[in-house]
């Protein structure tokens, strides 16, 4: 069936730098709505529109009377409508490659839906008026956002050039980088649930009333979650010390150190909210370090995986190795 995308592509083309950047606009706009939405909690403006979604039973938009939570809770929400029109350009630059790229298309409409999904939630979160439970999953939702565009960026570059890449690694420490690689994203992703449950056992609410935290006690929460980054830590300290330093593997050695070094960012950060009775400044710095964390671990894990496997022969037959490292631009 013919569709406006379909006559488009038959009639124009982009090159391949339209679609890596639009992928990586969506992965700013990505970490930009979690650190909108952070800033909606610490202000207190979670309740600034009391509706969903309109802002008031009558009004679309806030009203003088609601002050400056009316406007930073309805300036977060239009930001959702930006981050539609940045995904919206990711699937169209990606259907109009002269080479298809299955893969970007996958993670643009896979986005689509994740934001779809966002709002939702986000209504929820205000119909439940501010539910720990909710906030905690609303801000879930943002950070699987993240992920589907750390994946569309990274295949932004794989589906445009496929065979193109790195010697893949020996059997058996394929299999090691492997295994550290998935047991670091994991631990990663552990460590952002159960900032969560420290989040919602805080004192930021996210609105001025009293709004019931969960039933947890924080100073434990917060002693399990660095517990977690100091388990983060020591994997990707050991990955990093596991890839080869052959050429291949350089991208892979660079976006390591650098998530490491982004790792240990983000500890003194949340070292120093917790000594300091959560200031709301320090506060949005350490969430802005979470997106940045969660985005580097994906990165290490995209770039590792690429460069450990080769493509199958057009033929079925084994994977071949590939020349160059492409995934130094990935």
């Amino acid at each position: 069936m013919r569709t406006p995308l379909s006559w488009l592509a038959g009639r124009y083309s982009l090159g391949a730098r339209s679609v890596r950047l639009a992928a990586l606009g969506s992965v700013v706009a990505s970490i930009a709505i979690i650190v909108t939405g952070g800033i909606v909690r610490v202000t207190g403006s979670g309740l600034g529109c009391t509706d969903w979604p309109m802002c008031t039973g009558e009004t679309l938009a806030p009203t003088a009377e609601m002050g400056v939570h009316g406007a930073i809770e309805f300036g977060n929400r239009l930001l959702t409508g930006a981050l539609c029109a940045v995904v919206g350009w990711v699937i169209i630059t990606a259907r109009l490659q002269e080479k298809p790229m299955p893969a970007v298309l996958r993670g643009g409409w896979a986005q689509f839906w994740i934001v779809v999904l966002n709002a939702v939630v986000g209504g929820v979160t205000v119909w439940m008026r501010l539910s720990p439970y909710i906030v905690a999953a609303h801000f879930l939702a943002a950070t699987l956002l993240l992920t589907a565009a750390v994946y569309t960026w990274h295949a932004a570059y794989a589906d445009a050039d496929t065979h193109a890449g790195v010697d893949g690694a020996a059997g058996g420490a394929a299999a090691r980088l492997r295994s550290l690689s998935a047991a670091l994203v994991a631990v990663t992703a552990l460590l952002i649930v159960v900032g969560t449950l420290a989040t919602g056992s805080g004192p930021h609410a996210g609105d001025s009333s009293d709004v019931p935290r969960m039933p947890f006690d924080w100073t434990a929460v917060t002693v399990v979650h660095g517990v977690l980054a100091g388990a983060v830590l020591v994997l990707a300290g050991a990955l990093l010390s596991a890839l080869p330093r052959e050429q291949g593997f350089g991208a892979a050695r660079r976006k390591a150190a650098a998530f490491l070094a982004v790792l240990l960012g983000q500890g003194v950060v949340g070292l120093v909210q917790s000594l300091t009775a959560l200031p709301s400044l320090v506060v949005m710095l350490h969430l802005l370090g979470s997106a940045l964390v969660w985005t580097g671990v994906l990165q290490v894990h995209f770039t590792l995986k690429r460069a450990c496997f080769a493509p199958s022969d057009p033929l079925g037959g084994a994977p071949r190795p590939r020349a160059r490292d492409a995934a130094t631009h990935a």
